[in-house]
């Protein structure tokens, strides 16, 4: 063999060596932040993950736990994160006051949480929780529009005892009988408590009752919109294909959480927090999953609202994009 023909070889076999051992594509980067620490409720991410739904749609997906929904919006701006997921109803109220960030899907049309209170003192119907006391925080939901749930309810709110409460107290508080009533969400809080004191308590449950409040949510930048909505579609795809697996297969969801979740409760908990979580997610029946409308963003403009003057109130167009979720 010539000089010439042998260096063409090696350089061939380098060529192909080199392919061999390099992927042909990069999946792109996807950082997603939730608004708190694991909880059942972001099983199906875990579980995408784990399967490969993102990878299969070119989708490297970097998860990290967040410490508020206030924070993790605010990395969003800062262009630390790609995706937030937080509860809707703080995202709207952001949108309102003028951060530049849309939400892309709501997952949950209304929050799952609920009041209970202890058998013997069960708080079942509205008209029940007047006279009776009730735990607030800061950043509690149910709390911050009792007074929606009053007039819609025709209860006097006057006659509730609120008690401010930090939030890692409202438990011991409870069972040890100092306030009647406190607010839990019946996907994750309420198999947590049910365990760990061995008991069942009595549930008002606040939907039923006309306190709707949009739920889990996926929020975009304005930014990131622009500049790269094929790879946001892209994620949602995935996380669509991810919710869907969930429902059909818990226990791998249950698993795939648990692996990452170093200080995760018992198995059969996680797992009836993912379950439970899969009944109050939006199934699309007649649109994708995690699709906005209109009125969804016009209630939750009229809740926000009874809370005190918003300003002027922005087009729900302003609140929303379902781009990110048609093919």
């Amino acid at each position: 063999m010539s000089k010439i023909l042998r260096i063409m070889s090696l350089v061939m076999f380098a060529y192909s060596a080199a392919m061999l051992s390099t992927p042909a594509w990069a999946a792109d980067p996807v950082k997603l932040r939730f608004s708190w620490k694991l909880k059942g409720e972001y099983g199906f991410f875990y579980l995408g993950k784990e399967k490969g739904l993102y990878q299969r749609n070119n989708v490297d997906l970097d998860l990290g736990e967040g410490a508020g929904a206030q924070a993790a919006l605010g990395a969003l701006v800062q262009g630390n994160e790609d995706v937030v997921i937080v509860p809707a109803i703080f995202a709207i109220s952001a949108i309102q006051k003028g951060m530049p960030v849309k939400i892309a899907a709501i997952y949950q049309k209304r929050t799952p949480f609920a009041f209970i209170s202890k058998l013997d003192h069960a708080v079942t119907k509205p008209s029940e929780i007047e006279g009776r006391s009730l735990a607030v925080s800061v950043g509690d939901t149910a709390t911050t529009y009792l007074g929606a749930f009053c007039k819609a309810n025709k209860v006097d709110c006057s006659k509730i005892q609120q008690i401010q409460l930090d939030p890692q107290l409202k438990i011991p508080q409870f069972m040890q009988g100092r306030v009647d009533l406190i607010t839990i969400y019946t996907n994750v809080d309420l198999p947590l408590i049910e365990q760990r004191t061995g008991m069942k308590f009595a549930v008002l449950d606040l939907p039923n009752f006309g306190l709707s409040v949009p739920g889990l949510a996926a929020v975009v930048s304005d930014r990131g919109i622009a500049e790269k909505p094929d790879v946001l579609k892209r994620f949602l795809q995935a996380t669509k294909e991810a919710i869907e697996l969930t429902r059909e297969d818990p226990a791998s969801a249950t698993a795939a959480l648990l692996q990452a979740w170093s200080a995760a409760p018992s198995q059969e908990l996680v797992q009836q927090q993912i379950v439970a979580t899969s009944a109050t997610l939006d199934t699309g029946s007649e649109k994708p999953i995690g699709w906005i409308s209109d009125d969804l963003i016009n209630e939750a403009l009229d809740l926000i609202s009874t809370n005190g003057e918003i300003g002027e109130r922005r087009p729900p167009s302003d609140f929303y994009t379902n781009e990110l979720l048609e093919k």
